[in-house]
């Protein structure tokens, strides 16, 4: 038996498939290539499947993550093309391989968070925006796994931030912690709307754009 890592995007109409849902779609599109699967053992057997940081609905990657399990000994070459003959529209497989390290070590995320205004950028947001988050905190409300609201500063979860205009656009490129803990990018757009209401953005686009260790190098 061995085991396997999946790299794959999700975007399109795509980022609207729950966590549970894409769970469910990885399981048939396996089944319908012909992939036998690793199964757990009991009284209702699974099978051996998990994504490394379940992604937010709505929002996009390059970068995500699976791992699984097989019956037999292989490096998983020729398994992304055998897979996007059978994936849903908005969902690529990009890459398979023999993991080289284990999730636990995967650290930071690159992401894009874009600051859509429908009425053009307000002068001097880019520079404000920039302040705010870079400041010596960015404290905002978070809900917890007890669904209770608590304060969290963001701040020490952001490692690097570039912020590039255009007329409409203001462009987020950052890095931030992936776990122990990790940050969602959207709550640097939900820092502006707090801190800055005159400058919320009229939508909010977020994608990953890669996975990384703690050193910054591409995590496998």
């Amino acid at each position: 038996m061995g085991k396997l890592r999946l790299l794959f995007a999700k975007e399109g109409r795509a980022v609207y498939i729950s966590h549970l849902d894409l769970l469910r779609t990885f399981q048939r599109v396996f089944l319908r290539q012909g992939m036998v699967l690793r199964h757990s053992q009991g009284f209702h057997p699974h099978p051996i499947i998990s994504f490394a940081l379940p992604l937010s609905v709505g929002q996009a990657s390059d970068c995500e993550i699976l791992d699984f399990e097989v019956n037999e000994d292989m490096d998983g070459a020729g398994l992304p093309e055998a897979l996007n003959a059978f994936m849903p529209e908005g969902i690529r497989a990009v890459d398979c391989y023999v993991p080289v390290r284990p999730v636990r070590e995967l650290a930071r995320l690159r992401c894009r968070v874009e600051l859509v205004y429908d009425g053009g950028v307000p002068a001097g947001a880019a520079e404000e925006i920039r302040n705010l988050l870079l400041g010596e905190s960015v404290v905002i409300q978070k809900r917890t796994k007890r669904k209770a609201m608590a304060d969290i500063d963001i701040r020490p979860m952001l490692h690097s931030l570039e912020i590039q205009e255009s007329a409409c656009l203001l462009t987020l490129d950052a890095e931030v912690s992936a776990q122990n803990p990790g940050m969602n990018p959207a709550l640097l757009a939900a820092a502006v709307e707090v801190h800055r209401p005159g400058l919320s953005p009229d939508f909010v686009r977020v994608r990953r754009l890669a996975v990384l260790d703690a050193e910054g190098k591409v995590f496998r």
